[in-house]
């Protein structure tokens, strides 16, 4: 990456002033402080305006406004009421969930030790300006991007850019700027970047780019231009709802027209005619997916997964391709000691560590490797050390320390030996010094002076390990008699002690997690910076498929057709630049993939934002990270995703009952207001018979159907098809023929009431009571696709309980309670028609009961 902006404008290695306050000032005032600005944070009055904005909510209130012209307040109410109740749900939890994520942020900015003037000064990291000197120590956040001028041992944790958790070493750059700077990641290289952190050593660089200019800025950029797409389960709503609003709008018109020409009387015309348009217009389409998507948001926040975007639930339900980071989201991001080799072959793994006590010889191995580390470890390799230590012999491997010896000397890392060497002192100097060395085995191999057979037998050891995805260190230790020390270590004369072999350890959720994705038809792919080695280790813990890796450097040769080709056949991408993982996003969205995207690092954004669903971990994820993802995971547990899956699946399953019901009940209600004019009976159903039914209806829809519990095959069947609408024509189909079979029974009892010359009032009442259960059988056939009606009664469901109950104590208020059934016009139906009413409506729920295994697997697809 060239920078124009170092050239002739840095600071030479012998200027070690800095900037003045002056300088300091002007360019902040110039090029902006150091940070990114958050354009993507919702305050609460944007996320109102968002709410506010939906087009199926503006659709719902305008269908409220439409009724109020037409002189119906109830109906009206009713609507308004709904909206004010999703617009209150929607925005409690997308507010809830900034907060949290706001929490997450780190509120102070970090410091910085900058030289101005000639004098060291502690300033905020927002005002470090380009062309400062930043001083670098053991445990600071690097401020911004910049080359280094001296170098006292730095070894830096880039994780945050390049996904890996093991720390590079750094040099010094020679005399002269350097005119171009390298990527992130790699060892020996004269670059830091703004957000790495200092594990090892101390350092002097001269910053070149700070804020958007860095590459996390240059990261950011790229964010900014990629947009997120619409949810499909919309866009299909959308166009449902249009088509049902004009069919019944069509259909009102005709029934006002035939009224009144065939029946003289407009006035019932009209009435007949709005009461045909309140039965059709779909208002409880846009109140279900509302309430659907914020209702599946709060469950999720139970399970600690915050939902940025509602709608990404259903969506991620829909997933066919997860593709995930490893470091910090299939591993646990921190090294451990997985395997302590001797130089006679014998080997401790991890699960047989608690023998170490026993062997002496695995024992120096432990002890020496702590002794060769940091007494205050950053170092994720040199925390291992100290960790097994602390876990099995807390006491025995710091006897030394204990007892009172001390560091006297240490030598660093050096490009020409990758080994460090630890001198500790005994209070009674007339015993020996012990020197403690680790480092590359090659390296360690040459200090203790093995012969060439010996290194090709260490090779063949290090290659075994290295197979097995393992980071190895060489460690030996030596004597110095000696008051004056050597200036290199190569004067000690070493003993071999043996191998380490460390690792980033899975997180324990890992297997059953992608297990149940494999299970579901969920392809993993696994994206990472890795070497291939290690990738394809960690992706068999995994139980990926690493077969076939594809690496970055293939990935750079191949144009766009043949990575489409490619990517199908590959589940392993190892040396990946972040701007290849939005690459290969976009390569599996062109397949026609719903594509899913996990990670954590500032690496990581662009990709998940590209993708369909971007899943961040909330613990050790970057704040660009969330503000580029739709859901993120509080816990960082990658099984935390399996959860969020099944949720957006029964979620898909119960918005297609609720979408199918709704076709359903509106079939026979839309029945009973056409059947006076095809048989000359008086007007049935009102806006107010209406308005009752809707108070069913839609707390049934979006309360009752969402609350109802997975299908049995949730997580055992494939992912839907992307082009998969949501009235399939079996779900059509099983809607025509309930709302049918509801119809006949309703109108023909009707007919057959009406027949025997029964009154108006009393004709009504029973009309509306023989549709109401009707409507309660519906309920109940619906509530589950996969199994009986008697096992979904088994399964208790309470909004569904108090529903149907406080149906119930309406129906009885309109028989018995003279005021209510004035309003509704209802007189009193006999026991002996309520027991026929009764009757159709349980021989009505054995015929569907009968027909519903013909159809239910079809229902699920």
């Amino acid at each position: 990456m060239t920078n124009p902006e170092i050239s002739g404008q840095q600071p030479s290695q012998a200027s070690l002033s800095g900037l003045s306050d002056a300088e300091a000032a002007e360019r902040l005032r110039t090029e902006g402080y150091n940070e990114l600005p958050r354009t993507g944070q919702r305050t609460f009055a944007r996320i109102i305006l968002d709410v506010l904005r939906e087009p199926m909510l503006a659709m719902l209130i305008g269908a409220g406004l439409i009724y109020m012209a037409l002189g119906d307040l109830q109906e009206a109410l009713i609507l308004v009421a709904f909206a004010g109740l999703s617009i209150l749900i929607t925005v409690v939890q997308e507010t809830r969930t900034e907060r949290a994520l706001e929490a997450l942020r780190d509120l102070t900015s970090p410091r910085a030790l900058v030289i101005r003037d000639g004098a060291r000064k502690r300033i905020a990291g927002r005002e470090v300006a380009r062309g400062d000197l930043v001083v670098l120590a053991e445990g600071d956040r690097v401020p911004a991007d910049g080359w280094i001028t001296q170098n006292d041992g730095l070894h830096l944790d880039e994780s945050l850019l390049t996904g890996e958790s093991v720390a590079v070493r750094k040099t010094a750059c020679g005399a002269d700027a350097p005119t171009a700077m390298a990527r992130p990641g790699g060892d020996d290289l004269p670059f830091v970047y703004s957000g790495s952190l200092v594990v090892r050593g101390t350092g002097l660089c001269a910053v070149t780019a700070t804020g958007l200019a860095s590459e996390i800025g240059r990261i950011g950029r790229v964010l900014s231009t990629l947009e997120t797409e619409a949810p499909r389960l919309r866009q299909q709503t959308r166009r449902l709802v249009l088509w049902f609003a004009a069919t019944g709008a069509a259909a009102s018109v005709l029934v006002v027209l035939l009224y009144g020409l065939f029946r003289g009387s407009w006035l019932e015309a009209a009435l007949a005619g709005i009461a045909l348009g309140m039965s059709m217009l779909p208002e409880e389409f846009p109140v279900v997916l509302t309430i659907f998507m914020a209702m599946g948001a709060m469950r999720m926040s139970r399970n600690r997964v915050l939902t940025r975007r509602a709608a990404a639930i259903e969506t991620l339900g829909a997933a066919t391709t997860l593709c995930t980071d490893k470091t910090g989201t299939l591993t646990q991001n921190r090294m451990r000691i997985a395997e302590l080799r001797l130089p006679d072959g014998r080997i401790l793994l991890h699960d047989d560590q608690q023998k170490l006590l026993l062997e002496d010889e695995f024992h120096l191995l432990a002890e020496f490797g702590i002794l060769a580390s940091a007494q205050q470890p950053l170092d994720p390799m040199e925390v291992a050390f100290h960790e097994l230590g602390d876990e099995h012999a807390p006491e025995t491997v710091r006897v030394r320390q204990n007892a009172g010896w001390t560091l006297d000397h240490h030598y660093p890392l050096d490009p020409a030996l990758l080994a460090m060497s630890h001198v500790w002192g005994n209070p009674d100097t007339a015993e020996e010094r012990i020197i403690a060395t680790k480092g590359a085995p090659e390296a360690v191999a040459e200090l203790c002076g093995m012969t060439g057979n010996e290194k090709a037998r260490l090779k063949d050891t290090i290659d075994a390990m290295a197979s097995k995805g393992l980071r190895v260190l060489g460690v030996a230790d030596a004597r110095w008699s000696g008051a004056e020390l050597p200036k290199s270590q190569r004067a000690f004369s070493f003993t071999f002690r043996g191998l380490v072999g460390l690792a980033d350890p899975l997180r324990a959720s890992v297997p059953d997690a992608v297990r149940h994705c494999r299970e579901a038809g969920i392809r993993i792919i696994m994206i990472t910076g890795d070497y291939p080695q290690t990738a394809r280790a960690i992706a068999r813990q995994a139980g990926i498929d690493a077969d076939n890796v594809l690496t970055g450097e293939d990935l750079a040769a191949m144009s766009e057709d043949d990575l489409r080709q490619r990517i199908g056949s590959v589940n392993v991408c190892a040396r990946i630049m972040p701007e290849q993982k939005l690459r290969l996003v976009e390569a599996l969205k062109a397949s026609g993939e719903i594509v899913a995207m996990t990670g954590d690092g500032v690496n990581d954004a662009p990709s998940l934002k590209a993708a369909h669903i971007g899943i961040a971990m909330g613990g050790r994820g970057t704040d660009v990270a969330r503000e580029a993802s739709a859901i993120v995971l509080l816990d960082d547990d990658f099984g935390s995703i399996v959860k969020a899956i099944r949720m957006g699946r029964r979620i898909y399953d119960n918005l297609r009952k609720a979408m199918g019901f709704i076709v359903a009940v509106h079939i026979p209600i839309a029945g009973l207001a056409l059947l006076p004019l095809l048989t000359g009976m008086p007007l049935l159903l009102g806006p107010i018979h209406i308005a009752f039914l809707e108070m069913i209806i839609d707390p049934v829809c979006s309360l009752a159907f969402e609350a109802e519990e997975d299908e049995r095959n949730v997580m055992a069947r494939p992912p839907r098809r992307p082009d998969t609408s949501l009235f399939s024509r079996w779900l059509v189909g099983w809607s025509v023929i309930q709302g049918s079979l509801a119809f006949g029974v309703t109108g023909g009892l009707t007919f057959y009431f009406w027949s025997l010359g029964m009154g108006e009032e009393q004709l009504r009442s029973t009309a509306f009571l023989t549709l109401v259960l009707g409507i309660t059988s519906l309920i109940l056939i619906n509530r589950r696709f996969s199994s009986s009606i008697m096992a979904a009664l088994r399964r208790f469901n309470p909004a569904l309980s108090v529903v149907l109950g406080l149906v119930a104590a309406i129906l009885l208020a309109t028989q018995f309670i003279p005021p209510i059934a004035d309003l509704f016009n209802f007189a009193r139906v006999a026991p002996e028609e309520i027991g026929i009413i009764a009757l159709a409506s349980i021989v009505m729920l054995f015929v569907l009961e009968r027909l519903k295994p013909l159809w239910g697997s079809r229902l699920l697809e």
